[in-house]
Order: C-alpha cells, then structure tokens, then sequence
C-alpha cells in the first residue's frame, strides 16, 4: 500500500494526478478501485499519489466545480497506477532484474540531495511517516523498473525527417516568430457626431495632423487635445503587442516605420493620430537554426507515441477492472 510519503519524490514516476470523489462526508476511507491481471489497487494508494494537487484544487475551486476536478484527477491517476502495474508485471514477465546496487546508489543519492547527508534524518522522516526502509526502497526499485521499461520500449536511434521538420516548420511559422512590438503614442479625438459636432471634431483633428507634419511635438499636442486616458503622459501607450488594438488601428501601426506619423484614421466614432517611436521583433527564426528545436519535440513527441502504443498493447493483453 502507498501512504503519502515523500510525494515530491514518488510523483514524478507516476502523474500529478487524483477516484470517485463524492462529498467529502461520503467518501469511502478505503477499498478497491481496480484489479490489474489479479493485482489490487486501493482507493488510499490513488489518494496518496494525488494528495498535493487535490490541495491547489480545494484551494482554487468549490462546490460541483471541486467535486468534478477530484474526480477527473483521480480517475488520471488510477489509470497511470493501473499502467505502473502492467509495466511492473511486464518487467516480471520478460525475468528481467535490477542490479540491488542501484537501489542503493538511489538512495545514498536521495540523503545526499534531500537530507544533506544526514542517515538518521532520513530514517527518521521515514519511520515519522510509518515507513520501513524495505518499503521505500522497494518504491524506489518500482519507479527505476518503470522508467527503464519505458526507455527499453521507445528506440533509441529516434530521427526526425527533414521532411517533417520543414512540413512542421511551415505549419507553425509563430512559434519561429519574435514577438513583434511598437512603442506607440497616440492622439484621440472623439466625434461628438451625436452632439452634431462631428465636422468640427474632424476639422480639430486635421488642424492637429498639420501642426505635426511642420514639427509641432506630439506628446505635447496630445496633452492639448487627445481625450485618450494615456493623455497626461503625452499619449505615451508604451511598448504594445499585436492584438491590443483594434484591427484597423493595429494594421496602420504596425505598417508605420519609427518616427513616423500615421494619417487620420476614423474608428469607432473617434478620430486617431498615431506615431511610432520605435519597434522590434517579428524577425522569424531561419529553418536551419529552428531545425535543433523542432527535431527535439518532433522526437520527443514520436517517443510517447510509442510509449502509449507500447502500453495500449499491454492492457489489450490485460484483464483489468475498476470499481
């Protein structure tokens, strides 16, 4: 049985995840979830490997929304425990072994890394949590079975195609893509035209745009004029990103080179002057220098692939029941 021990250190060979979460008041303390070729798992083993996220989930959601999100985590973990089961029976089955050594290398890596090399700190903590050492290196020796299980089924000599590598290149040109950036300052005039001042309005904002063509500064004819909020700081709008603004004003902004001034532009009942201080990004990434990257995740992903194939072919084989 796995009591929550050490869960930073047991996780990461399973899933951050949690069975059947009714209200708490009714939740059985204890019993069978599932049955893998003869091989029991139990409600407290799934509980215990999903403790720490079920506390960020009752510390972000409540009511049905907490009860769905236990339920959801639990039934992940119960299925990564039944697949670390069939793993761990596989390992049986083919007779293979692990050297006890390793075991021991682990932990002594273990009181090294987490207890500073303290011995007696660590048996402590265990018999704290009502461990014994034969059952946490016996853990221990699961999770390395695990990991080499699913290294031995995923090939080694992985290569990502050049072909794949430009098909995913193409297809996924943003990722390539420097984020692209204005510094932007900006003159609001709006309309009034339901005050019927609308031909005064535009006549305002032409007499601004000349002012600015013969070298009139525009932070100052913004703290003059614009009704924009950013009008105290001279229209100053910072560093801005694709899709802050409205489609048209973001199309004629970006167009603008530094230093530049756009021409009166019309939206949304407001009439707009804009400048752009300066820019950058927006340079894309060379095929040959995001050819490393895209190999890596091409790769990685073909790997658990392969993995998920290896392991939809072992619960096939599998008799396996959930309560």
């Amino acid at each position: 049985m796995i009591r929550p021990i050490f869960v930073g250190l047991i996780a990461a060979s399973f899933i951050g995840g949690g069975i059947y979460a009714a209200q708490p008041e009714a939740e059985v303390v204890d019993g069978v979830a599932a049955v893998v070729n003869g091989e029991v798992i139990t409600y407290s083993q799934v509980r215990g490997l999903v403790g720490p996220r079920e506390k960020l989930l009752r510390a972000q959601f409540s009511g049905e929304d907490l009860i769905k999100k236990i339920k959801e985590t639990r039934e992940l973990a119960l299925q990564d425990l039944i697949d670390r089961q069939l793993i761990l029976q596989a390992f049986k089955g083919e007779k293979f072994e692990i050297p006890d050594h390793f075991v021991e290398d682990r932990m002594h890596d273990i009181i090294r890394t987490d207890f500073g090399g303290d011995r007696n700190t660590f048996i402590k903590t265990l018999e704290a949590q009502n461990y014994t050492m034969g059952e946490f290196k016996k853990m221990e020796m699961e999770k390395m079975i695990v990991q080499a299980m699913r290294s031995k089924n995923v090939k080694m000599d992985l290569v990502a195609s050049p072909a794949k590598v430009e098909e995913y290149y193409k297809a996924h040109r943003e990722e390539f893509t420097s984020k692209e950036q204005i510094k932007l300052r900006l003159i609001m005039i709006p309309s009034h035209a339901s005050d019927g001042e609308a031909a005064a309005q535009k006549a305002m904002a032409e007499e601004i745009f000349t002012k600015l063509q013969h070298g009139a500064e525009f932070d100052r004819m913004a703290q003059l004029y614009s009704e924009d909020s950013t009008r105290e700081n001279g229209g100053d709008w910072g560093w801005v990103d694709r899709k802050t603004l409205a489609g048209p004003l973001e199309k004629a902004a970006f167009d603008l080179e530094p230093g530049k001034i756009s021409n009166i532009l019309e939206f949304s009942g407001n009439y707009y002057i804009l400048k752009v201080e300066d820019k950058h990004g927006g340079e894309i990434k060379s095929l040959a220098d995001a050819r490393p990257d895209i190999e890596k995740k091409l790769m990685h992903e073909e790997a658990q692939h392969l993995q998920e194939k290896w392991l939809a072919s072992l619960r096939s084989k599998a008799y396996i029941k959930t309560f």
